[in-house]
């Protein structure tokens, strides 16, 4: 499941580093607090690694 936007894609790669230890879970905010508690590491790591170009900033609500 590639990421819709950049800001989906920077909140995943903030949520993957708390999951490897990378980073303190306790500076995680808002998405990324969130999806580092629901999703598994191979989840993070597909949304995270999704390319940015031509992605917007924020995924429009339909």
């Amino acid at each position: 499941m590639p990421a819709k936007s950049k800001s989906q894609q920077m909140a995943a790669g903030a949520a993957l580093a708390a999951k490897r230890g990378e980073k303190k879970k306790s500076e995680l905010q808002g998405a990324s607090k969130s999806m580092e508690e629901s999703m598994s590491k191979k989840e993070l790591e597909e949304l995270a690694s999704t390319k940015r170009k031509g992605k917007p900033k924020h995924d429009s609500k339909d």
